[in-house]
Formats: structure tokens, sequence, C-alpha cells
């Protein structure tokens, strides 16, 4: 059950949690359970809006899985760690854990344990003397970034015996090999109902300065694999903030490039998604997803043979023949999401998100244009 006394790495059952190498954006370190599972400290708000999820938009949010206690835990040489104590009232079985493989270097006050699968880096995204953010093609470096930022967090401001909770997540990146990822800040608004004078005034102006205003959406993170390297090539959330909206058009007809040419086989699958999401958005009334993101996902190795694991999603057409072009759409990140019947919520709005209609429906317009050729 939640909040029994966390178990001992000797006891055999604590699991280690490992940066998420796949987060491209956000602020909240989002940490890997096993390889189906990812956990983030819990928020209450956002634990509401899970348990009450309409069925329509299931298919659009990743599974959520229970909650699960975290503590922190230094070892003999003073590195940190999170550990979690699986067993939670919500019904979660005993997982199995990959045993971690190797160490990230130069992170938080030691080293910080992860799997490796491909070439990672750890240096930030620098910007030069300009304010420019080059190219780069090394492994998105984002969520190591908000990993040892939230270390340091609990580290200075709890001990190691505090339990924390964390919600439990699906993986939805784990059935790609190459997960070219494109996190969207979706809206003209970002700021939650429970945000201060000071905090609100800077979401507006960080809109107003943004696409958020003239398109309803903005770029927050992205990694799409370059197969004539075997790299990454990474762009953060201020990278997204300078966009004009047709920087913002180039910079998703780059997210599309895998190598040298428009992987033209994805739009129709994508705009196919981004249309079945924006019937089932125009129908939930009350709900504000205020500050949320939006996932565009597919597998930067091109498909060959008809391997790919059945989705349970919504059908998509085929690509090349017999193999479907293997694309997924999600909403994530709900902490200042507001409906009808939420405690943070006393006066319910009414209608659908107008805000986050308006930048769906340019999403989808830019990503046709592309399709036609514009």
């Amino acid at each position: 059950m939640v909040g029994q006394s966390p178990l001992s790495p000797g006891e055999g059952r604590a699991v280690l949690l490992e940066p998420f190498v796949h987060q491209v954006g956000g602020h909240t370190s989002m940490l890997r359970y096993d390889e189906h599972t990812v956990c983030k400290p819990l928020v209450s708000q956002e634990l509401s809006f899970y348990e009450s999820l309409p069925w329509a938009m299931r298919q659009f949010t990743p599974q959520y899985k229970g909650i699960v206690s975290v503590h922190l835990k230094k070892d003999s040489l003073g590195n940190l760690t999170l550990l979690a104590s699986p067993g939670t009232e919500h019904g979660l079985v005993k997982w199995s854990h990959t045993q971690v493989t190797k160490t990230f270097r130069d992170s938080c006050s030691g080293k910080v344990l992860l799997r490796t699968d491909l070439q990672y880096h750890t240096d930030s995204l620098l910007e030069d003397a300009n304010g420019n953010q080059p190219e780069r093609k090394s492994y998105n470096p984002w969520g190591l970034h908000c990993h040892r930022q939230h270390l340091n967090r609990l580290s200075s401001k709890h001990n190691e015996n505090k339990l924390h909770q964390f919600l439990l997540l699906e993986n939805v990146v784990s059935k790609y090999s190459y997960p070219c990822i494109l996190d969207l800040k979706m809206g003209t608004r970002q700021h939650g109902d429970d945000a201060s004078e000071e905090k609100k005034a800077r979401h507006i102006k960080k809109c107003e300065q943004s696409t958020s205003a003239s398109l309803g959406v903005r770029i927050c993170g992205m990694q799409v694999y370059q197969a004539d390297t075997g790299h990454f090539l990474c762009k953060d959330k201020y990278y997204g903030r300078k966009l004009s909206p047709e920087g913002f058009r180039q910079t998703l007809r780059q997210f599309l490039c895998t190598g040298n040419q428009l992987r033209a086989d994805l739009l129709e699958p994508i705009i196919l998604r981004l249309k079945a999401l924006l019937s089932v958005i125009r129908k939930q009334s009350s709900y504000r997803f205020y500050s949320s993101s939006l996932l565009i996902i597919y597998d930067g190795q091109e498909p060959k043979e008809s391997t790919a694991p059945a989705d349970h999603h919504l059908p998509l057409p085929k690509a090349h023949g017999a193999n479907p072009a293997r694309v997924d759409v999600r909403m994530i990140d709900f902490a200042h999401t507001t409906f009808k019947g939420s405690k943070s919520s006393p006066t319910p709005y009414d209608g659908p998100d107008h805000g986050y209609i308006f930048g769906l429906e340019n999403l989808i317009k830019i990503l046709q244009n592309l399709s036609e050729g514009k």
C-alpha cells in the first residue's frame, strides 16, 4: 500500500528509477520505472484528471497505472538515487526491472545510473553569444537536465526517509526503436487558475511573444533521429519560444525529416489522428487543458518488413504497401487541467477549450499544406 516503509535495495524489490532519456520537454523530471512504465511526482490535480478521464480521451492519453512510493537514497560514495517501492492500492503487479548497465557522467553530486542503448551526451543545449542554439546531432540532454534539478530540490528539502508519491504512467514510446518526438505546448493560455499574479503575467508574456498567441501552439521540445549519422537532432523549449509562425512551419517539416527527405508517408496518419483528437476535444465541455502538451511520435527507423506489433489505437492507413506508418498522438501533463467536478475548479467553464481547438486546427492546416507540397 502507499505509505509503507521504503524497501532497501538489498531486499530485492526496490526499483532504481532512471532518468527517462526520451523526455524532450517540460520541467518536471520523468523517470523510467521499467520498459513500459514511466513515473513523475504526483500532483493532485493531475491524479484527479486521470481518475475521471472521459472514455473517449483514453486513446489520446498515457494509460494511468497507479501510484508508487519513492524515496531518496545516497550510496556509499554519496551518489544520489531515487528508489521506488512497488505495491500500491491500485493493484500494481510486481514489475521486472532491467539491470542498469552504465553510468552518466557529470550529473548531480555524483553519477546517476542510466541504461544506455545508443550514444548519449549529457552537456546542456548551450546558446552562443548571440543567443542562437546550435543544431545538435547528439542525444537529447533535456531529461537529464530536469533530473539533476529534481534531485537537487529533493536533497535540499527532504531527508532520505521522506516518502514521495509518484504517478505511474504508460511509456508511450516504448514500442519505437528510434522514437522521434515533438512536444507541443497547446492552447492560447498557459497559466492555471491557481497561478499567482506574477506567474500569470509571466505566462501571458510568453504566449504573446511566441506562436502560442498566433497559432495556439508552440514547440516545447523535439528529437528527430538522423538515419545518416545515427544521432538525434534536438531542440528545446527556448528554441521553440523564438520561432515565428513560418519558423514553426519549417521546424515541423524538419521534425518529419529523418535524413535528407520528408517522410511523406507519415503525414496522412498524423493528420487523421489529430482530426480524431479534435473531434473528441470539441465534445469535452468544461475542460481546460492549461499548460498541457501534445506529443507527436513516430519511429525514425523507416518500415521495411511488416513486423510492427499491433497498435490498440485507431486503425491507420497503410504506408509502403502492407506496412503501417507507426505514428501516435498523445496528450500529457495535466497538472493545471480543470473540469467540472474537479476540486480545483469551484466555478467550472462552459463549452470546450477553444484555445486548444484553435491550436489543433492550425496544426492540422500546416500539416495538410506540407502534404500538398505548399
